[in-house]
C-alpha cells in the first residue's frame, strides 16, 4: 500500500501483520480524494479515520493537507502498523493512535457541553463488511456528537450492502460505487448542497 498524492507521494506504508484488513484499492482512493477536494474539506482538517488498518485513508489526508488525524483501531497488529507508519512519515507528532473498540473509543470522547469536546472535519469510517447494519448505524448516532455542518463522513462498505441507516440527524448526501465498493458521503443533516445530493 502506498500514499498516492501530496507531500508524501509514493510512500509504501506497512501492512499489520497476520491482521485481516481490507485496504482502499488506488482508484477508489483517487476517486474519492479527488471528491474531497472539490468539497474543499481535507486542508487543516482534523480527521478521524476509525478501523483504520494500517491507515491508508488517514495518512493519505494527511499527505495532502490535513493537520490531525486521529486513528483508532481494535487491532493490536493494526496499531502498530500505524505507529510505524507514523514515525516513518515523521507524522507522529500530528497523529494519534488508538488501541480498543470503535464505540468504546466515541463513548470515551467528551460531549458537546465539555470543553474539551472534539469535532471532527473528516470521518473515514470502513468497518468490517460482516459488521452488521446495526452496528454501523449506531456508530454513526454516536459519531454524530462530534460533527458540525460542514463535516462529511465516509463510509466505506460492500456494493451489495445496503445503504447504511441513517440515525436522526444525519444524511446521506452522495453516494458512489466502484465495483464491489461502495462509498457514503454522510453529513448533519440539512447541510449538504442539494446540487450534490446525487447518486453517480
Amino acid at each position: 500500500m502506498r500514499i498516492i498524492a501530496g507531500a508524501h507521494k509514493g510512500a509504501k506504508l506497512t501492512s499489520p501483520s497476520g491482521a485481516n484488513t481490507r485496504p482502499t484499492s488506488d482508484r477508489v482512493k483517487e476517486s474519492l480524494f479527488s471528491m474531497l477536494d472539490g468539497y474543499g474539506v481535507l486542508q487543516a482538517a482534523n480527521v478521524l479515520d476509525l478501523f483504520a488498518g494500517s491507515g491508508g485513508l488517514g495518512f493519505e489526508a494527511m499527505s495532502r493537507g490535513a493537520a490531525q488525524v486521529d486513528f483508532v483501531d481494535s487491532s493490536l497488529a493494526a496499531t502498530r502498523a500505524l505507529e510505524s507508519n507514523a514515525d516513518k512519515l515523521g507524522l507522529d507528532h500530528s497523529s494519534e493512535v488508538h488501541t480498543g473498540d470503535v464505540l468504546h473509543y466515541l463513548s470515551g470522547l467528551p460531549g458537546q457541553e465539555d470543553p474539551e469536546s472534539r469535532v471532527f472535519d473528516l470521518v473515514f469510517m470502513d468497518p468490517p463488511y460482516p459488521l452488521g447494519e446495526d452496528a454501523v448505524t449506531q456508530i454513526l448516532r454516536r459519531l454524530s456528537a462530534h460533527l458540525d455542518m460542514e463535516s462529511i463522513v465516509v463510509v466505506e462498505r460492500a456494493a451489495r450492502s445496503p445503504e447504511p441507516t441513517m440515525p436522526d440527524g444525519l444524511e446521506v448526501f452522495r453516494a458512489k460505487t466502484f465495483g464491489e465498493t461502495a462509498i457514503h458521503f454522510v453529513q448533519l443533516s440539512g447541510e449538504a448542497d442539494t446540487d450534490q445530493k446525487t447518486a453517480d
